[in-house]
């Protein structure tokens, strides 16, 4: 569905991105970790021709994203930032509905949408017409996210959208996430620094080291069969939050 063919990428003089080649499945969750400045975040905005890479493809559903096609990709995508990126002066019905609106959707339609992502995301019928500043960093999370499958799109990015949420609420809103996951089927791309986190979401675990995949696989690729000592080193840094993925809990 999405892949990247020997991409490269600088940003201020620095190289972040090191001759990427990824391809990602449909209909799966990949999840691309590593440390701070690793290029994760780099390349999930790739994917949206945010940026362009300076050297190699970025590919969606087998075309090279272009100029020419990029409105069509973002149509067919959605995304999801770290603090929401809700408009504060819209309420969270209209931050929701904004593409649709936009697209020309009746309100008819836009009604029947909504309908159907509240439920799929239980977010409270009463908070629709509240602003983010009224609502708790979980409920503005559940806008941004019922905001970028508000088109039914085909694939959807996440760029550590639990990491500003206190504990309790990140719990919370990591079960219900995975549950969406599951339940859509869709071919979803999600950055996170914490291994636990990447266990719970992904099918599939890219861990990236200085713009370079340094091992691609499961949760139990990463803790057994480490593909050089700097693997095994992150593991350990993150092992307490990632034990129980690790061995299948979901408690």
């Amino acid at each position: 569905m999405l892949r990247f063919d020997g991409v490269h990428k600088s940003l201020g003089g620095d190289e972040i991105i090191r001759g990427v080649d990824l391809a990602i499945e449909a209909g799966r969750t990949t999840v691309l970790i590593g440390p701070s400045g690793c290029g994760k975040s780099t390349l999930l905005r790739m994917l949206l021709r945010l940026l362009t890479p300076d050297a190699g493809r970025v590919l969606f559903d087998g075309e090279p994203i272009t100029e020419r096609t990029m409105r069509a990709v973002r149509l067919r995508t959605g995304y999801v930032i770290q603090d929401g990126g809700l408009f504060p002066h819209l309420t969270a019905r209209a931050n929701a509905a904004l593409m649709a609106r936009h697209l020309g959707w009746d309100r008819d339609r836009i009604a029947a949408r909504l309908d159907e992502l509240l439920s799929l995301t239980a977010f409270p019928r009463d908070g629709l017409d509240r602003y983010p500043v009224q609502l708790s960093g979980g409920q503005r999370q559940r806008v941004a996210l019922m905001r970028a499958l508000m088109l039914d799109p085909d694939v959807l990015l996440l760029d550590e959208p639990l990491a500003a949420l206190d504990p309790m609420i990140r719990f919370d809103l990591q079960r219900d996430l995975r549950a969406i996951f599951r339940e859509l089927g869709k071919t979803t791309v999600l950055v996170t620094h914490d291994l636990g986190e990447a266990a719970w979401f992904g099918d599939r675990i890219v861990l990236l080291r200085d713009g370079r995949i340094v091992q691609s696989g499961s949760i139990r690729d990463l803790t057994e069969q480490p593909a050089e000592p700097f693997v095994r080193r992150f593991v350990t840094a993150q092992r307490s939050h990632a034990v129980d993925a690790a061995t299948g809990s979901e408690e």
